[in-house]
């Protein structure tokens, strides 16, 4: 396998993400960290994170490893027979199977969706709690050994103390006999021996031993003789202190020891399960996703970003003080879509100098290594081919060391690169051919690039020569494409434009770095005529793209506004009709409650109880009479509600099922009827007056006609549909929009709107999920300019927290 890492800057990438890890286990995996040649191994690093990705956006379940130290050592003295680990170094055993064991449990009740970190923790065995409590009850998280840890040791420190106390007390006699001679009334410790502190002029006044002066020389610290014996039992004391100690961390290190293999599988583990955690953590930074891998050899990436471009524009923000949502949107990284395929296997792409063609080729070369090495990519969607070799020539490889010219180390480069180059792969040029003449250059670029073409590799180029855009435009499965410039501003914009070769722009930039305006017009005079033309056919070109790209935007904005217009235009309406089917419905039953009680009293005040049986049957007939009349005249209201188009007599939707194709008069969602104009997969247009729509094919229903009746079985009994109106809409009040695309959300989010509006609820709550926030930020630029939203806030933590949006509609 063969891949330009150094070139491609790789390594960056990696030190960028060793200090989102966490311990030195995750540190030497990412370390190590390099593009997989096992696509198994490969699809379950990716499941890995897509897995811990749902468990945090969804369950809300996540580790941390932070403060834990490496064990290596500790597992080393393991490894050994008969050797005793420090209680330190057991905690830190302790604490590395505890995170382990912990992560265990979280993953345990989601396994079934997380079949990868189930396998990386599942032979953890959770009976190793049990060695793991005994060694926390016997060591203090101190590191001191606790008096209880064996009943030897709780009676040997009790002597231990009460010599200690014995010895005090004698040496505080003593002390007091001394009278005068006595420095300080303290009694201190000197080479692990109690002793009192002497004046050192009065030092022959106490006999005993000396054990050194203080830093003044003012001070002998003298060990009386009355207390040698008693410092020599405390010292034999202190030793069977010491041997007991010794004895119970060699009995903690054998039942560690003994479970070498488990404690192992939870390093291992934790090691693991960081490494994926910095992986995400980066995805949530970078608003990363986890690329798919394309079966048949298609590279797609739609908005992708250079990561490392986004991190030198987010670090020079934070050494301006500015945050990057205080940047200006000049300031922001520029995404670039493109794809290859096997058919259209190259991109030829020019434009003016600094316009960010190099950009584009480092962006799909590292994002390419990325997603081979099993790493999220900055992108909306990516597919990545199993690449076995991604090749870039990029930059100035001068070397005067090894006596090679630019253009020389450019041949010898991509020569290296032909040899190299294993299928499938990915080779990319910048400036292919540079460095020598023009027509050499030219033609020697169009050659290397047909020559990688030719051996199945997929090439993104980059160039000036007018005969590599040529060989673009004349050749229908190369992709041309451009850098844009704006000719009016004279500063690149870093748009890549896909079906275009682009200008140079080459005097056009060496004016506006203050080359003087002689200087310029008098290469405009040297320019060839025909380069002239092309030059000139290339920017109209370029203009006149980017003005039926400005045209076609209006357009659709405003199709979008007139839709939307007359839609809330039909919702108002039936909103209105509704309230004002509510006021009538309550008077009707404000009439009979009162008819009802009105009539009881009356019958109430009759004594004669055969007179009051028959009035009270009279009464209950007369009731049913009145409600049915009421049902009666309330289904007339019903009736006239409807929308006239959707409700002709000849013409009413149809239960049976009838495809929908270009032509058919539909239904929509809304209950309008209409002519469909046009099909694009499950989304149909649908010509409503003198509107368009779009609604989903399962949205739509067939109007049956006379001619539908000719084409359905006359034994298929036919159902009506009954009238739209508000009293029968059941809207819900809630929305999840957990992996929808932005456009499916738009689709779903808008129509979740409408309904709720005419349903008259106060309020609605969507579910978006944390991800890497686009899709919240997606919901909330949607509500912020929906005219039927009045305000909107993150739901409540016991309602789902920032992963949810609370919002309120206009009445």
């Amino acid at each position: 396998m063969n891949y330009s890492l150094e070139t491609l800057e790789f390594h960056r990438l990696v030190d960028l993400l060793i200090g989102l890890t966490q311990t030195e286990m995750g540190r030497k995996m990412m370390l190590d960290l390099q593009p997989m040649t096992d696509r198994i191994g490969l699809e379950r690093e990716l499941s890995g994170i897509s897995e811990t990705i749902l468990l945090n956006e969804e369950k809300q379940v996540s580790w941390s490893f932070s403060g834990m130290q490496d064990p290596n050592y500790a597992l080393a003295v393991l490894k050994i027979r008969n050797a005793s680990l420090e209680p330190e170094r057991m905690l830190e055993i302790v604490r590395l199977c505890e995170q382990a064991l912990f992560a265990r449990s979280l993953i345990h009740p989601e396994k079934e969706f997380a079949a990868t970190l189930w396998n990386i923790v599942e032979d953890i065995p959770p009976n190793l709690l049990g060695t793991l409590d005994n060694v926390k009850r016997k060591i203090l998280p101190g590191g001191e050994i606790d008096d209880s840890a064996s009943p030897e040791l709780g009676q040997i420190r009790r002597e231990l103390n009460a010599q200690r106390s014995r010895l005090a007390h004698s040496l505080e006699t003593v002390m007091r006999s001394a009278g005068d001679s006595i420095q300080d009334q303290i009694v201190t410790l000197r080479n692990d021996r109690y002793v009192i502190p002497i004046k050192a002029d009065l030092r022959g006044k106490v006999r005993g031993v000396a054990h050194g002066f203080s830093s003044s020389g003012q001070t002998v610290f003298i060990e009386p003789l009355e207390a040698i014996e008693a410092n020599n039992e405390l010292q034999n004391i202190k030793g069977k202190e010491e041997r007991e100690i010794s004895r119970i961390l060699f009995d903690l290190t054998e039942s560690l020891r003994d479970q070498l293999p488990a404690i192992e599988k939870a390093a291992d583990a934790v090691g693991k399960l960081d490494f994926i955690r910095a992986k995400v953590e980066f995805a949530r930074r970078f608003k990363a996703i986890v690329p798919e891998l394309s079966n048949e050899g298609s590279l797609y990436l739609a908005d992708a970003r250079h990561p490392l471009l986004e991190e030198n524009l987010r670090n020079q923000l934070a050494a301006n003080g500015k945050q990057p949502s205080d940047s200006d949107q000049t300031d922001e990284i520029v995404p670039s879509s493109f794809s290859l395929d096997a058919k259209r296997s190259v991109m030829i792409i020019s434009g003016a100098n600094a316009g960010g063609k190099t950009v584009v080729l480092k962006t799909a070369g590292l994002l390419s290594l990325m997603a081979i090495s099993g790493l999220p990519v900055p992108a909306k969607q990516a597919k990545v081919p199993f690449y076995r070799s991604v090749l870039a020539d990029i930059g100035d490889h001068q070397s005067l060391s090894a006596n090679l010219s630019t253009f020389s180390s450019h041949m010898s480069n991509i020569a290296e690169m032909m040899r190299d180059c294993i299928q499938p792969s990915l080779v990319l040029l910048d400036e292919v051919g540079t460095g020598t003449d023009p027509e050499e250059g030219s033609a020697l670029g169009v050659a290397i690039v047909d020559h990688f073409r030719q051996k199945g590799a997929q090439v993104i180029a980059s160039t000036h020569y007018r005969g590599l855009k040529i060989y673009a435009a004349n050749d229908p499965d190369v992709i041309n494409a451009s850098v844009e410039f704006d000719e009016k501003t004279l500063q690149p914009t870093y748009r890549l434009l896909i079906g275009l070769a682009g200008a140079s722009s080459g005097i056009q930039i060496a004016s506006r770095f203050g080359i003087l305006p002689e200087v310029i017009d008098k290469a405009r005079q040297n320019l060839d005529v025909s380069a002239q033309e092309a030059e000139a056919y290339l920017l109209k070109l370029q203009t006149e793209t980017k003005q039926a790209e400005d045209l076609r935007i209006a357009l659709e904005e405003e199709r979008e506004a007139t839709a939307l217009k007359y839609a809330g235009l039909e919702v108002e309406a039936l909103r209105k009709e509704k309230i004002r089917q509510k006021e009538f419905e309550q008077k009707l039953a404000e009439a009979l409650e009162s008819f009802e009680r009105q009539s009881k009293a009356f019958i109430d005040t009759i004594e004669d109880k055969a007179l009051k049986n028959k009035l009270d049957k009279e009464r209950s007939a007369r009731k049913a009479e009145l409600n049915r009349a009421i049902l009666s005249k309330l289904n007339e209201v019903n009736s006239s509600v409807s929308d006239p188009e959707s409700s002709i007599s000849s013409e009413r939707p149809s239960d049976i099922n009838i495809p929908i194709k270009v032509g058919s008069k539909v239904t929509t969602s809304l209950g309008k009827a209409g002519i469909v104009e046009k099909i694009d997969k499950e989304i149909a247009e649908v010509l409503v007056g003198n509107i368009r729509m779009r609604e989903k094919l399962s949205d739509l229903r067939t109007i049956f006609t006379p001619e539908t009746k000719q084409r359905t079985s006359s034994t298929e009994k036919r159902k009506s549909t009954p009238n739209l109106r508000p009293d029968n809409l059941e809207a819900p009040a809630e929305l999840n929009l957990i992996g929808k695309t932005t456009a499916d959300a738009e689709y779903e989010l808008d129509r979740f709107i409408d309904e709720a509006y005419m349903a008259s609820l106060p309020r609605i709550r969507i579910i978006h999920g944390f991800g890497t926030g686009a899709l919240k930020n997606y919901v909330h630029h949607f509500l912020k300019h929906h005219e039927l939203i009045e305000r909107f806030a993150f739901a409540p933590s016991s309602q789902g927290g920032n992963g949810a949006t609370i919002a309120e509609l206009k009445m």
